[in-house]
C-alpha cells in the first residue's frame, strides 16, 4: 500500500468515524426532542389560579426554548454531515485553517476555529451583521470596497 493509499484510507476511516459520531449525536437530540414533546400537556386545564397558570406558562416557554435550541443543533449537525460528505469537515469556514481535533471532539459540528468563532460572536454581540455573517459578510465587505466613497452601487 502506497503512502497516498494509506492517507486516503485514513481519511475515509476518519470520515466514517465522524459521521457515526454526528449521527449518534443527532439521534440523542431527536430522542430529547421527542421526550420534550411527549411531556407537553395535550390540553390546558381550564381551572387554574394565576400562580398555577404562571408556572405552567413558564414551564411551557422553557420547553419550547429547549426545542428550538435542539432543532438548531440538529441543523448544525446536518450541516456538519454535509461538510463530511464534501470533504471540508474540520476546516474553518472563515480562515480555512484546520479546526483543532480537541475542539471537534468537544463540539463535533463546529464550523469555525476558536479564534474565528470568538470574532463571530463578538461581532454578533455588537450588532455587526456583516462581520457575524462570516464568509458572506466578508464578500459583502469586499463588494462594498468596490463602491466609490459616497457612491451608490445600484446606479450606473
Amino acid at each position: 500500500m502506497t503512502v497516498n493509499e494509506r492517507d486516503a484510507r485514513r481519511g475515509q476511516e476518519r470520515s466514517a468515524l465522524l459521521r457515526q459520531m454526528l449521527e449518534e449525536r443527532r439521534g440523542e437530540i431527536q430522542g430529547k426532542l421527542r421526550s420534550i414533546l411527549e411531556s407537553l400537556p395535550d390540553e390546558k386545564s381550564s381551572v387554574r389560579d394565576a400562580e398555577e397558570q404562571s408556572v405552567s406558562d413558564f414551564v411551557e416557554e422553557v420547553d419550547f426554548t429547549l426545542m428550538q435550541m435542539k432543532s438548531e443543533t440538529l441543523a448544525q449537525i446536518d450541516e456538519a454531515l454535509r461538510r463530511v460528505d464534501d470533504g471540508t469537515y474540520g476546516r474553518c469556514v472563515e480562515c480555512e485553517r484546520d479546526i483543532p481535533e480537541a475542539r471537534l471532539v468537544a463540539l463535533p459540528f463546529a464550523d469555525r476555529c476558536r479564534d474565528c468563532q470568538e470574532r463571530h460572536e463578538a461581532a454578533a454581540a455588537h450588532g455587526d451583521v456583516r462581520e457575524a455573517a462570516g464568509p458572506i459578510g466578508s464578500k459583502l465587505r469586499d463588494a462594498q470596497a468596490l463602491v466609490p466613497e459616497g457612491g451608490d452601487a445600484t446606479r450606473s
